[in-house]
């Protein structure tokens, strides 16, 4: 008990400690004056979050997972929600941003969007059409942002003039505005780019956005200042320090200790005692990240769907959601999660059943079983469990399964080789979109589709379905497609998870949005 004490004095003297560093790039750390923003004449206000990741670069377009893009930049158009709980995912749309209108032309190949009048950047220099030109250019041309933007079939950006820009499209494309909400589609300061260097962006926010960092340290802190010239309007929170800590119990305790105001990734294992907390709340959002176990379909026994369809069947669901995820999941029904547009679990039917799944082993020539090689890439506890738990299910039917635990680059790389027997994974669609799932996943040639699931009929249905500009028609092609997946049955659907969020009772206005990312501009202090 000493040790786990003094071990949790130092987290705390460490993170008193983290605020007195230096900017890696050599900004000074933040002033100690008090910041000017939102509420003038009123005592500053302040906000401490725990945040989960470390983030590599200030740049939009090469970062992975970025809640500092979200916050620092804008884009042409972004998500509205409505605040509560529960699936509010279902409520979300696209609302104006930096583009206050747009008109699509009657073939869907030509998109207009008129700038806000008022937009700056940061820096003060005014949000024009050939920012955005510059910005989306910039993207194309990366090594990390291309294929993401290929997938938009924008041909030419044209700044018609200084606050009207013009994309052409290759093909119409249904899912372009969708697409244009995502961070990686964040508008750039132009000329700061051009003066500085283009390096510049890498440990610099050059956005427009509602907080502009003061100091970025990707080992430990971020500390965000409301941007008080803000063209909608200035955030009512003027300081804003995000740190870094990994471990989900000490995110845990400074949360329940007081120490921080928001905290992310909360463990569903303590849930139930931290509900019970008068000084914060609990919100537990359905998310639409899922987590699938998938069977490589090259390989024997995988390439024969008896057995596929036996160990779906032989799959302990409810055990998973109620002793890894403490019921802090929901089943998964599909490929697609159940808050995207378009979903349907038609076609399911996979119930815990080991005496069909015994059946489905003797049809498919395993009456005695068979064993295979499950691999895990480390960092993700629940998935651990998960695999011990499948373990023990399918040796009930004859299937012995050998757990194989790697570090997280080499199972990214496995992944690529396509080579593994099966293996756990999550993924989260930052589109709001059945597309961008399927297409990415499940598409026979899919970038992230790593078990070789190849079906005809849904890359016929998927390319039908992208071509469709009639909403209803097109989620009724991706109907068809779910259903033969699941049929198929090339994953193992194991649960899709809960975004899982405390929120001191001294914040106002959280909501919860489709990429996780908290937007600090929604947020006030009593």
């Amino acid at each position: 008990m000493k040790k786990c004490w003094v071990g949790f004095m130092v987290l705390i003297l460490v993170l008193a400690l983290a605020g007195c560093a230096s900017s890696p790039s050599g900004d000074a750390a933040a002033s100690s004056e008090p910041a000017s923003g939102g509420n003038s004449g009123a005592a500053p206000t302040a906000l401490t979050v725990a945040w989960q990741a470390v983030a590599s670069t200030l740049d939009p377009v090469n970062a992975t997972s970025d809640v500092l893009a979200v916050n620092a930049y804008d884009r042409l158009v972004g998500y509205e929600v409505n605040p509560g709980d529960g699936d509010s995912a279902k409520a979300f749309k696209l609302k104006p941003m930096l583009a206050k209108e747009w008109t699509i032309s009657e073939d869907g190949l030509t998109y207009t969007f008129k700038l806000q009048d008022n937009a700056n950047f940061q820096s003060g220099n005014p949000v024009t059409a050939n920012s955005v030109k510059f910005s989306l250019e910039r993207m194309r041309d990366s090594a990390t942002g291309s294929f993401t933007y290929s997938l938009t079939q924008i041909a030419s950006i044209t700044a018609q003039d200084e606050k009207t820009v013009v994309l052409k499209l290759t093909k119409a494309n249904p899912n372009l505005l969708k697409m244009l909400a995502m961070y990686w589609f964040s508008i750039l300061d132009d000329k700061l780019v051009k003066e500085k260097g283009d390096a510049y962006v890498n440990d610099h926010a050059v956005g427009s956005g509602a907080y502009s960092i003061e100091k970025w340290d990707p080992s430990s802190e971020v500390i965000f200042k409301a941007n008080k010239n803000y063209w909608a309007g200035a955030p009512k929170i003027e300081q804003v320090t995000m740190k870094y800590i990994k471990e989900a119990s000490n995110r845990l305790m400074l949360l329940k200790n007081g120490d921080i105001d928001v905290s992310v990734e909360l463990p569903p294992k303590d849930l139930a005692d931290l509900k019970s907390a008068t000084n914060l709340t609990v919100h537990s959002n359905s998310s639409n990240r899922i987590l699938f176990l998938a069977m490589n379909m090259n390989k024997e026994p995988f390439n024969n769907p008896k057995v596929r369809q036996a160990l779906a069947y032989a799959t302990p669901y409810d055990q998973l959601i109620k002793d890894v995820m403490f019921n802090e999941a929901r089943s998964m029904r599909s490929s697609v999660p159940s808050n995207t547009p378009g979903y349907t679990d038609d076609g399911y039917a996979y119930t815990y059943d080991l005496d069909k799944a015994k059946q489905l082993l003797t049809e498919a020539g395993y009456p005695n079983g068979f064993s295979f090689d499950l691999t895990i890439g480390s960092g993700y506890p629940d998935w651990d469990d998960d695999a011990v738990l499948l373990q023990a299910s399918l040796a009930k039917i004859g299937v012995t399964v050998n757990i194989k635990n790697v570090a997280r680059p080499q199972f990214l790389e496995m992944q690529k080789q396509k080579s593994m027997d099966a293996y756990i994974t999550k993924w989260t669609s930052m589109v709001y979109d059945p597309s961008w799932h399927l297409g990415l996943l499940l598409d026979s040639k899919g970038t992230g589709n790593f078990n070789n699931y190849s079906n005809p009929t849904v890359d016929g249905l998927l390319k039908q379905a992208s071509d469709e500009r009639d909403n209803d028609k097109r989620m009724e092609l991706y109907h068809q497609a779910q259903k033969i997946i699941t049929a198929d049955t090339p994953w193992l659907y194991l649960y899709q998870y809960n975004r899982i969020v405390g929120v001191s009772n001294k914040v106002e206005g959280y909501k919860f949005y489709p990429d996780e990312f908290i937007r600090f501009a929604d947020l006030s202090m009593k």
